[in-house]
């Protein structure tokens, strides 16, 4: 735990076990704080969202066996999005590997478990080999694309005596790129007519010079989900994180030249088996491997997206602005998308409107999977990264919630909403306890609208007779009661941005009910 803190971490999230003791020795007295989460699965999230949010590295701290699997579908969302989870768990005895024996929370190779899902899963299996592993780990996270790492400990090791007081070592820095690839990069964005910038997570840190570089090129900038706020909102050449939309499909089609920075151009941001983009397609990203997957790079940079994009700036330094003033097209393409809105989306709307006038400009907002959340990832307007997130790489419910905890948790002077939906809160909603025990001020919006409505939805477009989506709710609000936690449901737009805002200055979480059917919902316009 020691070890741990001269890297940064000051939080994990766990449930102590018999197989954990002795790392409970080390936090008894130690310097890092251990929250009590009610499932592993909401310790996994809960340092997901503690490391989306603040970008530092999140820790969850399980027993072996059945608390690595409940974690595993935490660790699975932080693998898809790369965000830096190291989840720290023990392990049967050495001696009893790979034998089948029947041991208490055994898995005959655990490794096996989390090494799809993991940049690196090893066990320690002498103390001596911890530090390394530690240091691994963090290089990991500070160099390569920051996917989640696995260690375990035998129960056999764990109590082990130490002769030497572990110490941090120095990381190496990220790399940087090649001259030659800025040049040609460089020229390809000269000779544009219709430059389109693509940013996803792995651009965070850029954000400043890719707001210079998308105005001088005249470059129109699409986010992911991860991307959102990179480059703000209101600016006039963003569409925000509209990948997903039909609107944007049609209108990448267009672009002559492709700067995507910090992005897997997934599926799960596009929702299309394939984009239309053109063959002058300029990738940066930390990752080799996505230079040249279903998107090959004609211009491939492997380096960190600061350096390359600052390079990229000086390369034009002399040029002046080229582009043309696409701002009218951006306009227009916005107006479309809001003219093309569903009456769900509209009413998704209408409340994210309020809600966005109500609060502050810099409200974290943790998003679960959810019918309000993927509208709100191009109706809410946030102008810098990390304050929206909607996990949309795993897709996996139940994130919403525990990502909140762990986000607050991170950054207590903030303040940090979760919208969610009926479903998915159920997925997870012991950990509103977590958060009562903490008096977190957290505004829980769910948005209900009588089930699994997306599955509902896509039930009714195939021709599938409804199966499975209109399960019974509890009452969110006596749930909310039980639970330590204040509860109101919302009676009107007005209303419900001034729950929210009443919640943020409670003293413990308030579950805000919204019903899709309420008639104050219907869009005005």
């Amino acid at each position: 735990m020691r070890l741990l803190s001269a890297y940064g971490v000051d939080t994990v999230f766990g449930i102590p076990g018999v197989h954990t003791l002795d790392f409970s020795r080390g936090l008894a007295h130690g310097p890092i704080r251990h929250i009590q989460a009610r499932n592993e699965q909401g310790a996994g999230f809960m340092a997901d969202g503690y490391a989306r949010a603040s970008g530092r590295v999140g820790v969850a701290l399980v027993i072996s066996g059945p608390g690595v699997t409940n974690a595993l579908t935490a660790i699975g969302q932080s693998w898809a999005d790369s965000i830096p989870v190291l989840l720290l768990s023990s392990e049967t005895a050495s001696s009893t590997h790979g034998k089948g024996w029947g041991m208490l929370h055994e898995i005959p190779d655990q490794q096996a478990v989390t090494r799809p899902l993991t940049a690196l899963s090893a066990r320690a299996r002498h103390p001596s080999e911890v530090p390394g592993l530690i240091a691994q780990a963090f290089t990991v996270f500070a160099v390569e694309r920051p996917r989640p790492v696995h260690i375990s400990i035998p129960i056999d090791v764990l109590p082990q005596p130490v002769a030497e007081e572990w110490k941090a070592v120095p990381l190496p820095p990220r790399p940087h790129p090649q001259p030659a690839a800025i040049e040609a990069a460089a020229d390809l964005l000269h000779r544009a007519s219709r430059p389109v910038i693509m940013v996803g997570g792995g651009a965070i840190g850029a954000a400043a010079p890719l707001i210079e570089l998308a105005e001088r090129l005249g470059a129109v900038v699409v986010s992911s989900t991860a991307g959102k706020g990179i480059v703000p909102d209101a600016h006039p050449l963003s569409l925000s994180a509209t990948t997903g939309r039909p609107e944007i499909h049609g209108f990448l089609s267009t672009a002559d030249v492709v700067l995507a920075v910090g992005t897997e151009l997934a599926e799960t941001d596009s929702f299309v088996e394939r984009l239309d983009l053109p063959s002058d397609l300029i990738r940066i990203d930390i990752d080799p491997r996505k230079m040249n997957d279903l998107y090959p790079a004609a211009v491939p940079i492997v380096a960190d997206a600061l350096p390359a994009v600052q390079d990229l700036l000086a390369a034009f330094d002399g040029h002046g602005s080229h582009g043309t003033d696409r701002a009218g097209e951006v306009a227009r393409i916005r107006a479309t998308i809001r003219e093309n809105l569903t009456e769900s989306e509209r009413r998704h709307w209408q409340l994210l409107e309020s809600l966005r006038i109500a609060l502050a400009d810099d409200t974290i907002f943790m998003g679960d999977i959810c019918q309000l959340v993927y509208t709100g990832a191009f109706a809410m307007p946030v102008d810098r990264p990390r304050l929206w997130s909607y996990p949309a790489g795993f897709c996996t419910l139940g994130c919403g919630l525990p990502n909140a905890i762990g986000a607050k948790v991170a950054l207590p002077e903030r303040d940090v909403v979760c919208l969610t939906g009926d479903g998915g809160v159920m997925f997870t909603v012991q950990e509103l306890i977590v958060a009562a025990e903490l008096g977190l001020p957290i505004p829980v919006v769910i948005w209900d609208n009588g089930g699994l409505k997306q599955i509902r939805d896509d039930m009714k477009a195939r021709n599938i007779d409804l199966v499975g989506v209109d399960g019974r709710n509890p009452d969110f609000l006596a749930l909310a009661s039980a639970m330590g936690c204040h509860g109101v449901a919302a009676r009107g737009l007005d209303h419900a941005a001034e729950s929210v805002l009443t919640a943020l200055r409670a003293d413990a979480p308030t579950v805000i009910t919204v019903k899709e059917v309420e008639p104050w919902l219907a869009p005005t316009n």
